[in-house]
């Protein structure tokens, strides 16, 4: 049964409802909020649902409050789902840096102490949030999509990968494509898994795409001028991975843009449109 949901907020937006909810997480072992905005069409019949996954340093409020898509959600008739990007609160470990522990928890199940105990963002993000959307708001259980914007685009593109069958749809704004070979994630694996590279490989979507068992199209926004773009992000890395393989992938290289949310706001439509058509299907 579904741990209890607290509604700890309600705004209307474009007809619809943006909603924030807490509730006590079975799997983290914490409290945890999410946000969810119902469109018009959710008080009339079950919609399909779009999870998106934020960034290093993000809660659900970033994505809710800047990127604009409560718009394009109700025009579409599809709900919104968005999580937290790790768990938090006392007993959580954390660490002094942005980049490790809380709001980076990568999106994935840590086997190191200390963060084993609570850091298990996969089995949250496709297993027990879904479970809970499920049983308390009108979505269609089978009609999922998944999508992020740098570490949650990571998160999106593995946790499709990791997971065939589950999403129909994914898409991500400047993904971490890559990160064994990056900063950002080396620091995190090495913490959050240790130091066999093999294991890091199983969270890599330039790797697992090499052996992905469905060709699930991939759509993906960088803006060109991010500062993030040659160092962390790589986004030729996964153009090539699945080139090699024949993987579908719209790569779409956007000249002036950052890694900032007026990127994200900028394309945000084509994405919810993305997703919509598959998922509406």
């Amino acid at each position: 049964m579904s741990a209890p949901i607290v509604q700890t907020s309600s705004s209307k937006s474009f007809g619809g409802h943006q909603k924030v909810f807490r509730h006590d997480s079975r799997v983290l072992g914490c409290a945890m909020h999410f946000a969810v905005y119902l469109p018009p069409k959710a008080e009339r019949e079950r919609c399909p649902v779009l999870y998106w996954l934020s960034g290093l340093t993000c809660t659900e409020q970033n994505f809710i409050t800047k990127a604009g898509a409560q718009e394009h959600a109700a025009r579409h008739g599809v709900i919104l789902v968005v999580p937290d990007t790790s768990p938090r609160g006392e007993g959580v470990p954390d660490d002094p840096a942005y980049d490790l522990g809380c709001g980076a928890g990568f999106y994935l199940n840590a086997t190191q102490a200390p963060w084993s105990s609570h850091y298990r963002m996969h089995d949250y993000v496709v297993h027990e949030l879904p479970s809970l959307i499920e049983a308390q708001f009108p979505v269609i259980a089978d009609r999922r999509g998944i999508f992020g914007h740098s570490m949650g685009g990571h998160g999106a593109l593995v946790l499709a990968l990791k997971n065939p069958g589950r999403y129909r749809s994914v898409s991500a704004f400047a993904p971490i494509v890559a990160p064994a070979s990056c900063p950002w994630g080396e620091k995190a694996f090495r913490a959050y898994l240790g130091e066999d590279r093999a294991a890091w490989k199983e969270w890599d979507a330039t790797e697992l795409v090499k052996t992905a068992r469905e060709r699930l199209p991939i759509m993906v926004d960088q803006g060109y001028d991010d500062p993030f773009f040659a160092e962390q992000l790589k986004p030729e890395l996964l153009r090539k991975a699945c080139d090699e393989v024949g993987h579908p992938l719209t790569l779409r290289l956007q000249p002036g843009y950052d890694h900032s949310y007026y990127f994200i706001a900028s394309f945000i439509r084509d994405h919810v449109e993305h997703h919509a058509a598959i998922l509406n299907a």
